[in-house]
């Protein structure tokens, strides 16, 4: 019974996925030479590929670009305070909103950059706050 196990348990993880795994396997070495990565641990390239699972939202608020606003306006000071008080999800979702995205890159939040910009419309009070995803601005009517 053991031998026959083992051999069904081969059978079912190896050799029956055999050919697909080694067509996925060269089409990812095409793309991604194995020498180019192996100086990444797995954790590493993981990050590398799938971006940052966690984020220092603080160093995000201090990169941050304004356009006809301040740091110091109410309407930004609002904002951060709102997003602060966020659970860590929804801050996530505001990620999503932003830039298309729930992560970002492998080198982190240093270099990431956004911008929350007045959009100057007549009457802001009717309008939502949108989001260019492919410029990363934030329109945060007043």
């Amino acid at each position: 019974r053991k031998e026959y196990l083992d051999l069904y348990v081969s059978y079912k993880f190896n050799k029956s996925v055999q050919k697909p795994f080694e067509d996925f396997m060269q089409g990812f070495l095409r793309g991604c030479p194995a020498r180019s990565w192996k100086m990444f641990s797995p954790e590493e390239l993981q990050v590398l590929l799938q971006g940052q699972p966690t984020f220092d939202w603080h160093l995000l608020e201090k990169n941050v670009k304004y356009t006809q606003y301040t740091k110091s306006d109410q309407t930004i000071r609002n904002f951060w305070t709102v997003f602060h008080d966020l659970p860590e999800e929804k801050k996530k979702m505001f990620l999503v909103f932003l830039s298309g995205s729930d992560r970002i890159s492998g080198y982190g939040l240093e270099p990431f950059r956004f911008c929350i910009a007045d959009p100057q419309i007549e009457n802001p009070d009717e309008s939502s706050p949108y989001a260019s995803t492919c410029l990363l601005t934030l329109f945060l009517p007043r």
